[in-house]
C-alpha cells in the first residue's frame, strides 16, 4: 500500500505547519504537525515549511494554437490582425503539427504547477476536426498528470460558417466537457447563443463564451446574455472570457451590469497578458489598460479569476504556462497591490478558477485527491509576489515532478 506523509507545510494564511497523508492516491489526514512514528510510510516528504497548494487551475487556454508566434507574426498588435493571421496559419495545420505544439505547451503547464485546466479545442468546415481530435486524444494521455476539461469552441463563428453547427454537435457526442461560443465573431448574436444553449442543454453541459472583447462597450451584448442565463435556468453554469468591454462603461451603468452578471452567476475569466497586448491599440494618450474590471466584478461579488489565454501565438507573443507570472501581471495593472487586495489573487487562480471550472475534486482535504504543488516559499502571503519555483508536483499520490536542486520528471518525452 502506498502511504506517503508530507511534513512541515503551510496551508493558509495562518501560516502554521501542516502534515499531509496521502493513502492510495487520497488525502486520508490533514493535521496539524506533531512528532510521530514515520515508519509505516512509504516515503517521507519534508516540507520544512514550505507552501503547500491543490495546485494552480488555468480556466482558459488554447493549446491547439500555441508556439506558432514566429511563423506568420501580427505585426499591428491588433485583434483583427491576430484573428487574419491565425485564420491563415490554421488552414496549414497538420494533425502531427497540433499535436506536438500542444503536447509541449501542455507540459509546460504542467511543470509550472498547473494540475486543472480548461482547454478550448477549435474546429470549422475549412480547417477540419483533427485539432480537436489532438485534444481529446492529449486530455486521455495525460489524464495520470492533469485533469483537462475541453471546450468545443467555433473560433470562426457559427452563422457565418455554415456546417460548424453539425461540427459543435460532433464535438459534443465525442465527449467534449463544455459548450463554447463567440458571440462577437459570428454574424447573428442571437442565433450564434440559441445553437450554443441548445446544444448546452441537450448534453447537460456548462457554456464558456469569448465575450465582447473590445475597448468599448457601444456594441457589447454581456446584458444580454445574463438575462439569457437567467431566463434559460443556466445561473451559475457559464463562464466568460475576455469582457474588456466593461472597462469602458460610465460608472453607474457598470455598476448595474455587474449586479445582471452577478445575478446570472456568470464567471468572468480575465486574460491579462493577451487583453494587455491586443488592447487599446488606437489609443494616441493615456493608453487604456485594457482588461475587464477585475476589482469591481470581485467586489460586487462576481466570481472573476485570472488565466493565460494563449502562449506564443499571434493573440498572445509570450508566455511560459506560468500562472503565477500572470497573477504577478495583474497584480499592478489591475490595482490588486494593495493590503486587503493583494490576499484576493492566489484565489483567481486556484480555489475560485476551480469553482468557475467546477473542479469538485479541488482541495487539500480529507476525501480529495492527492494533489499538490510544494512552493519555494515559507510564507503564504508572499506566494504571489516571491514567484517561488517549484519543488514537488503531486498527482492523485503520485509524484509528477521533484526538484532537488536537479529537476526530476516523470512526464512522457516530446517527439
Amino acid at each position: 500500500m502506498n502511504r506517503y506523509l508530507i511534513k512541515e507545510v503551510v496551508l493558509d494564511e495562518s501560516n502554521q505547519y501542516y502534515d499531509l497523508v496521502i493513502t492510495e492516491g487520497v488525502f486520508t489526514s490533514v493535521e496539524l504537525s506533531k512528532p510521530q512514528d514515520e515508519s509505516g510510510y512509504s516515503r517521507v516528504f519534508e516540507g520544512n515549511g514550505r507552501v503547500a497548494i491543490p495546485g494552480f487551475v488555468e480556466s482558459h487556454i488554447h493549446l491547439d494554437k500555441a508556439l506558432i508566434a514566429d511563423r506568420l507574426p501580427n505585426r499591428s498588435g491588433t485583434l483583427r490582425e491576430a484573428l487574419e493571421v491565425t485564420a491563415q496559419l490554421k488552414a496549414t495545420f497538420t494533425r502531427e503539427d497540433v499535436e506536438q505544439r500542444a503536447e509541449q505547451a501542455l507540459q509546460m503547464l504542467i511543470k509550472n504547477g498547473t494540475t486543472h485546466v480548461r482547454t478550448h479545442a477549435e474546429f470549422d468546415p475549412i480547417g477540419g476536426f483533427h485539432g480537436f481530435e489532438v485534444i481529446m486524444a492529449l486530455k486521455e494521455k495525460y489524464k495520470d498528470f492533469i485533469d483537462i476539461q475541453v471546450v468545443a469552441f467555433p473560433q470562426e463563428g457559427i452563422v457565418k460558417a455554415p456546417g460548424t453547427e453539425e461540427l459543435m454537435r460532433q464535438a459534443m457526442e465525442m465527449g467534449a466537457d463544455v459548450v463554447g461560443g463567440i458571440p462577437y465573431n459570428d454574424t447573428d448574436f442571437h442565433q450564434h447563443l440559441d445553437i450554443v444553449f441548445a446544444l448546452a442543454k441537450e448534453f447537460d453541459k456548462p457554456i464558456d463564451l469569448h465575450q465582447d472583447f473590445a475597448d468599448t462597450c457601444d456594441k457589447q451584448t454581456i446584458e444580454m446574455v445574463a438575462k439569457r442565463v437567467i431566463a434559460e435556468g443556466y445561473q451559475g453554469k457559464v463562464s466568460v472570457g475576455h469582457l474588456t468591454s466593461l472597462g469602458d462603461m460610465a460608472p453607474s451603468e457598470l455598476q448595474a451590469t455587474i449586479r445582471l452578471i452577478q445575478q446570472a452567476g456568470i464567471n468572468v475569466m480575465s486574460l491579462p497578458m493577451t487583453d494587455l497586448h491586443l488592447g487599446g491599440r488606437n489609443d494616441k494618450r493615456n493608453v487604456r489598460r485594457a482588461l475587464t474590471p477585475i476589482r469591481q466584478l470581485r467586489d460586487g461579488g462576481v466570481n472573476v479569476v485570472l488565466a493565460t489565454n494563449n502562449i506564443r501565438n499571434p493573440f498572445t507573443p509570450y508566455g511560459n504556462g506560468d500562472l503565477l507570472q500572470v497573477a504577478m501581471l495583474a497584480v499592478p495593472v489591475a490595482h490588486l497591490g494593495g493590503a486587503d487586495d493583494l490576499p484576493s489573487v492566489l484565489p483567481m487562480i486556484t480555489t475560485k478558477a476551480a469553482k468557475a471550472c467546477g473542479f469538485d475534486n479541488y482541495g487539500i482535504a480529507v476525501g480529495k485527491p492527492g494533489t499538490l504543488v510544494l512552493l519555494e516559499t515559507q510564507r503564504y502571503q508572499d506566494l504571489i509576489i516571491d514567484l517561488p519555483r517549484r519543488r514537488l508536483i503531486m498527482k492523485n499520490g503520485q509524484v509528477i515532478l521533484e526538484d532537488k536542486c536537479k529537476t526530476e520528471s516523470t512526464l512522457p518525452r516530446l517527439n
